[in-house]
């Protein structure tokens, strides 16, 4: 039924629980179900307003109508994101400190990145080698916790790794978590939080001295507005908010193993030397496999738009998986088609995984092109530096569990490592 407002209301005093019970398609049900990409809800005991598609992103992403303050539940906050961190900010604050994890994102301090990952993925390939067999999921994480780590400038000791990697990784395993799962999670913050701030008072003290342009040192001396220094806890949450999203990409890289195990016919295509491919190949698995379901905002203002009204406050959730899927937006979405995106427009709001809008001054994810950059050097050394046989497994993976992974985490055997000179005289047949 129709909300006064115009806008399509869902009946029950609160629908938190189903939002929980059907994960990723929650609001995408709806909005088949409503014929509608807006429509009206109840969480958490409060009024909330769910939308989806390219038009729907453009309004969410409008900074006059939507702010982010506010909009994360503390919970999430004490898990995922850290408080006080960048995710939590609007207007010129959001912009200053969104430029400091943009000058990360320079094209050199990009292929320091790719070589950091090429090294740390050989280093990974010859232990792997020496097993029976992997969990791949598993594995990916300790290695792009390595990644991030030595890319951003944060000194991890080998005896350590296996714990560090852990705690980053519960950040977003279980920031949805309740019970003893969602307390392990508040400790590990905790922990990490500690670890970082450490690091970052040698920094300022001149004991620590990290690449210049690396997170570490970049968020130890950046200034606020005001001329002041970050907080020491306000500084490791933003560090913490570049190692605990690059860890994450082993999600992807679970994904992108499964892609080329469940669509054998891509594998051929991506020996090219041509690069163009690999990136619709990385796009296609980033869009067509479950990652975040949907960010958060809050209105700002009281607004009217296409005939309904956006009352201030009122939390606002954007449907990630939904719009990647949307018929409307992508021609047989249910179909793995790397090639959609050799004339895809490159639009901010119909594509968005990690978010959509404008890098510096919108709140879209300014990790997107790391991500994007280590999923290709993955898929390179999936399909053209390692051979390595599936086992029968249970590769599926759940709607409901977010972020979902594939039930077995991608199990690999009998690893071997592809000589350069094997590899060339490959792509030669």
């Amino acid at each position: 039924m129709s909300g006064e407002n115009g806008m399509p209301k869902e009946e029950g005093l609160d629908q938190s629980l189903s939002l929980l019970r059907e994960g990723y398609l929650y609001i995408p049900n709806r909005r088949r179900s409503f014929q509608a990409d807006i429509f009206e809800t109840r969480l958490m005991g409060k009024p909330a307003v769910c939308m989806g598609g390219k038009e729907a992103a453009k309004l969410f992403y409008d900074p006059e109508k939507f702010k982010r303050e506010g909009a994360a539940p503390k919970r999430v906050l004490k898990t995922l994101f850290g408080e006080g961190g960048v995710q939590t900010l609007d207007g010129e604050a959001h912009q200053h400190r969104k430029a400091a994890f943009m000058s990360l994102m320079a094209p050199k301090e990009i292929m320091r990145l790719t070589d950091v990952a090429e090294r740390q993925w050989t280093k990974a390939a010859e232990k792997w080698a020496q097993q029976t067999e992997i969990v791949l999921y598993e594995e990916a994480k300790k290695l792009l916790c390595r990644i991030a780590c030595e890319w951003g400038g944060v000194p991890l000791l080998e005896e350590d790794a296996r714990q560090r990697t852990s705690e980053l990784s519960a950040m977003f395993e279980s920031s949805v978590s309740a019970g003893p799962a969602y307390w392990k999670t508040r400790r590990a913050r905790r922990k990490v939080e500690k670890w970082i701030g450490g690091l970052i008072e040698q920094v300022r003290e001149d004991n620590l001295h990290p690449p210049e342009e690396s997170a570490l040192y970049v968020f130890s001396h950046h200034k606020e507005l005001t001329g002041e220094l970050l907080d020491t806890e306000t500084a490791a949450v933003e560090v913490i908010n570049v190692l605990r999203p690059i860890t994450a990409v082993s999600i992807y890289l679970a994904f992108t193993a499964l892609a080329l195990h469940q669509f054998p016919e891509e594998k051929p295509k991506l020996t090219s030397v041509e690069e163009s491919y690999t990136k619709y190949f990385v796009q296609e698995v980033r869009r067509f496999y479950p990652f975040f379901p949907f960010t958060g905002a809050k209105v700002k203002t009281d607004f009217e738009w296409n005939g309904m009204d956006f009352k201030e406050g009122t939390l606002a959730l954007l449907d990630l998986y939904g719009t990647n899927h949307d018929p409307l937006l992508w021609e047989n979405p249910d179909l793995f088609q790397p090639g959609r995106f050799e004339d895809w427009d490159k639009s901010p709001f119909d594509f968005i995984p990690q978010g959509g809008g404008d890098y510096h001054t919108g709140h879209r994810c300014a990790g997107e092109w790391i991500t994007i950059e280590l999923m290709k050097v993955s898929v390179n050394f999936l399909v053209n530096r390692l051979s390595y046989t599936v086992p029968d497994q249970d590769t599926s993976f759940s709607m409901t569990s977010m972020p979902s992974v594939p039930k077995s985490g991608f199990v690999v055997r009998d690893i071997t490592i592809i000589s350069r000179s094997e590899n060339d005289e490959n792509k030669n047949k």
